[in-house]
């Protein structure tokens, strides 16, 4: 199964979770494909076609992104926005990602407690990706099991490492 993670940080080099993800995620080459958005597209003018080839080329899609504002940052909005259009992802004549697999691979600095009824952010994560789950439902992917790593601000150097390799096995499976 050939896998795509569309990694989207606007400061990739300063966040050490999701720089260690792409760093370990690159070792598994031929099986996963790392595309990381803001090193693509500086000026934030994405090539729709280039795009949309790369969804064609892959049987499952990975968003990996550090949560913002309950959101993904801008430039994967924006992607979202002009690569998954009308008639192309959705729509009667929009069929080219059907069947196809889709999971997020998400940070949070604040910790899993936080993300609960209750908790400091009010809901769980899973409510505040539900937007996520719509668009793969549209598009007629399956969504898969959502790999969260919350509270990494207080991981250690090896738990990082860790959540790495838990990614790429996550990533491996067979759903």
């Amino acid at each position: 199964m050939k896998t795509l993670v569309i990694a989207a940080h606007p400061n990739m080099e300063g966040s050490t979770i999701n720089s260690t993800w792409v760093k370990r995620l690159r070792q598994e080459e031929g099986e996963i494909t790392v595309h990381e958005l803001y090193a693509a597209y500086p000026d934030g003018k994405i090539d729709i076609e280039r795009e949309q080839q790369l969804l064609l080329e892959h049987d499952r899609i990975v968003f990996q992104f550090p949560f913002y504002w309950y959101s993904s940052p801008a430039l994967l909005k924006e992607w979202q926005d002009v690569v998954l259009a009308y008639g192309w992802a959705y729509g009667s004549q929009g069929t080219n990602l059907h069947g196809k697999e889709f999971m997020l691979a998400i940070s949070t600095g604040g910790p899993e407690v936080a993300y609960q009824a209750g908790g400091y952010n009010q809901y769980s994560m899973s409510e505040l990706t539900k937007p996520f789950q719509a668009m793969a439902n549209l598009t007629g992917m399956r969504f898969l099991p959502t790999f969260t790593v919350q509270g990494v601000r207080f991981l250690s150097s090896d738990e990082v490492q860790e959540s790495a390799e838990r990614l790429v096995e996550q990533l491996k499976a067979s759903y």
